[in-house]
């Protein structure tokens, strides 16, 4: 059984950063029950007897999603000592990125902090493990590697992307690089790293204000021919730009796409399709920032002007886009109305083809219920049926970490979401905290063309263990009673 209702958490914003604990990214709120198993253990009276009352709420014929049972991808340790650059004690797992083959196959790639390196691994139709021991990405023992991006090419199996954050200490005021490596054996070796950034100005920092920002401020896309394209914010606010068009063997000189030290970029989020590249990003620096937006119509060598995708009051911050078959281009965010640092609740909009801006945006109902504190860093995925999917970071007042993914779909492009389910086996307050400690910027929803659907997400409980978790789906229609 799925149990689905109104969620909404509290968000106290906090950044993160190279220089310690002090800039963590702090969100959070309970888990999740959905079948395979609930995890009730740690939530509050109010939310069980919230999600018993709104159970079963899903109009009937619609589609609804059936889900397999947990993987547990990756576990390790769960000490974190005090920040010393790359000599600091983290041991951990965490930061899990996925995408989806055509043919049901999953690829994630994950952080470990104790060996200071990205890991892949990829698994069957069935949930099997493909490699005995996953892939070193990274392969850089003396350097932390965060926060990584995978992208598959979901017609070939053998082609496998990887971008991450390095923190390499350049000699500017803050570490980190942007790195890329790439593999053509279905994921079993990769291609010796190549640094993207080559910068001294704190590349794959999304900064928030001075003293606050996240880590992993990056992504990467595939084009419909095999077009590779990177993107990724510096601490100094700039928001930068390469493509690739042999597969990542050559990137393109770096490109500005906008930002900069008064009113820096963080957050960039990339999308392809109707014959155009997105990119839309956040911006730092402001109580009420607006989501950005430039596009190209030349297949990434040259960008429009930026433009405020929606105007508000508010503090508009992690987006995420992606386009469908016909051109449509879905916006999913987190809106704060009393700016950074107060509670956040995800909003969601799209511009269809031919039109001249987005439709207002509207909040995701559950995402703001009375009882949670605050919803933040959203995820967007969307399938050749036009379903439209959503997952994001829940909160509850008394935590300062997310605790819980609530995940919620459309089944008709964007026009009604279903009330939200909790991810309750990957994420929930048995399991600890939800991870990605460096910072919240991620990647943990992907869902293939045929509506296939893969969440992960890393835990972690201090003192005890860290895991990284995979959980796969896929929407089913619903059959009406009698």
């Amino acid at each position: 059984m799925v149990i689905s209702f109104g969620v909404c958490t509290n968000h106290r914003a906090s950044g993160n950063s190279d220089l310690g604990p002090r800039g963590d990214p702090v969100y959070e709120r309970a888990g999740a029950v959905h079948k395979g198993g609930p995890c009730m253990h740690g939530w509050p009276a109010f939310m069980v007897a919230a999600m018993t009352s709104m159970a079963c709420s899903r109009q009937p014929g619609t589609t609804a999603p059936s889900w397999e049972k947990r993987i547990q991808v990756a576990s390790g340790e769960a000490q974190r000592g005090p920040w010393e650059m790359n000599e600091s004690d983290y041991r951990w797992v965490d930061d899990p990125s996925v995408d989806v083959w055509a043919n049901g196959e999953i690829a994630v790639a994950w952080a470990d902090q104790s060996r200071k390196d990205i890991f892949f691994q990829r698994y069957g139709r069935q949930g099997e493990r493909r490699f005995e021991q996953p892939a070193a990405v990274s392969q850089s023992p003396e350097t932390f590697s965060w926060l990584p991006r995978v992208v598959v090419n979901p017609e070939d199996p053998n082609q496998v992307h990887v971008l991450w954050q390095e923190i390499v200490f350049s000699g500017g005021s803050h570490g980190g690089e942007i790195f890329f490596a790439a593999s053509s054996d279905a994921g079993r070796t990769f291609s010796q790293p190549e640094n993207l950034s080559h910068s001294k100005a704190g590349d794959g920092k999304g900064r928030l204000d001075r003293e606050i920002w996240d880590n992993g401020s990056l992504d990467l896309a595939r084009g419909p021919s095999g077009e590779l394209y990177a993107a990724w914010t510096e601490y100094e606010g700039t928001l930068w730009f390469r493509r690739s068009t042999d597969g990542g063997k050559t990137f393109s000189t770096p490109l500005r796409i906008g930002g900069g030290d008064d009113a820096p970029a963080r957050g960039p989020s990339l999308a392809v399709g109707g014959g155009s590249v997105h990119v839309a990003w956040a911006v730092g620096e402001s109580r009420a920032a607006d989501i950005q937006l430039a596009s190209s119509k030349d297949g990434g060598t040259s960008f429009g002007p930026a433009r405020a995708v929606c105007e508000s009051p508010g503090h508009s911050d992690a987006p995420k886009i992606a386009t469908n078959s016909e051109g449509t281009v879905h916006l999913v965010y987190a809106e704060g109305h009393d700016g950074p640092g107060k509670p956040h609740h995800i909003r969601y909009s799209r511009m269809k083809p031919g039109a001249s801006g987005f439709e207002a945006p509207r909040a995701v109902a559950g995402s703001q219920a009375d009882h949670a504190a605050s919803a933040h860093y959203p995820q967007l995925a969307v399938d050749r049926a036009g379903s439209v999917f959503l997952l994001w970071e829940q909160y509850i007042a008394s935590h300062p970490r997310p605790r819980g993914l609530a995940f919620t779909y459309s089944s008709d492009g964007g026009e009604r979401f279903q009330p939200p389910s909790l991810m309750s086996t990957i994420s929930a307050p048995a399991l600890g905290f939800n991870g990605s400690q460096q910072g919240l910027l991620t990647k943990k929803l992907a869902v293939s063309q045929a509506g296939i659907i893969a969440i992960v997400n890393s835990t972690f409980r201090p003192d005890t263990a860290s895991h990284v978790w995979l959980l796969r789906g896929r929407l089913q229609r619903e059959e009406l009673a009698d």
